[in-house]
């Protein structure tokens, strides 16, 4: 007998574990390119949903709230962001601490929805899911961070891990920061064009960011001298 099946009717008859990992992989997919088409405090639970064919109700099978799937998302966007840069920084040849903030500024500057990920992080996204879930999140950032330090230290041996600690926690910050500064609605940023006065707020968040990264490592490296 035909009928019309219901949108999360395949779903429901998968029952393998690599099923349900591939539904997840389905929906935190979505969730980054609804972000990275707006901002991610703008997408919500329904519009997931509607974008892998589920109802609302039923993904919470799959994850607690929102909240829990951009934190998920956030985790891998740190993954990726750190094998790229940890790639940049293990290239070779004679490298200085401006080298570095290079790097650090354009893989940071080229990935909007991880810049905008990394702000709304602590605002909002531990704030609505389990404590388990937060502990989760914190390994893998963890671990990238460890990763990414190392190749920092490889690259510029008199830095101590505790500045590359702090090196890559004041550029992340900035970053989220910069990103929500430099990219306001169309109304507010047609303002910021017309009015002179207000000129200093249309930026580009990658020059900036090197030149404070780079700032940073040179007065680190003055402490060691």
């Amino acid at each position: 007998m035909s009928g019309t099946t219901s949108p999360d009717a395949r779903f429901q008859r998968a029952r393998s574990r690599e099923a349900k990992d591939r539904r997840e992989t389905a929906i935190l997919d979505a969730a980054r390119e609804l972000a990275g088409n707006g901002r991610v405090r703008d997408v919500t639970l329904t519009d997931i949903a509607a974008a892998v064919g589920l109802h609302k109700s039923a993904m919470l099978r799959y994850f607690e709230t929102r909240e829990e799937i951009f934190l998920r998302v956030t985790a891998t966007e740190w993954t990726s962001w750190a094998d790229e840069l940890v790639t940049l920084l293990h290239r070779g040849g004679s490298r200085t601490s401006q080298d570095v903030a290079a790097d650090l500024a354009a893989t940071l500057a080229r990935r909007g929805t991880f810049c905008d990920l990394l702000a709304q992080a602590p605002l909002n996204l531990e704030r609505n899911v389990s404590v388990e879930a937060v502990r989760r999140f914190k390994l893998v950032t963890h671990e990238q961070l460890d990763r990414i330090v190392e190749a920092m230290r490889e690259t510029l041996p008199r830095l101590t891990a505790e500045q590359g600690v702090d090196v890559i926690a004041a550029a992340t910050a900035m970053a989220g920061a910069f990103w929500q500064i430099a990219t306001p609605g169309p109304e507010v940023a047609e303002l910021y064009r017309a009015d002179p006065l207000l000129g200093h707020a249309v930026f580009d968040i990658e020059p900036r960011l090197q030149r404070m990264i780079a700032a940073m490592l040179r007065g680190f490296a003055d402490e060691q001298a």
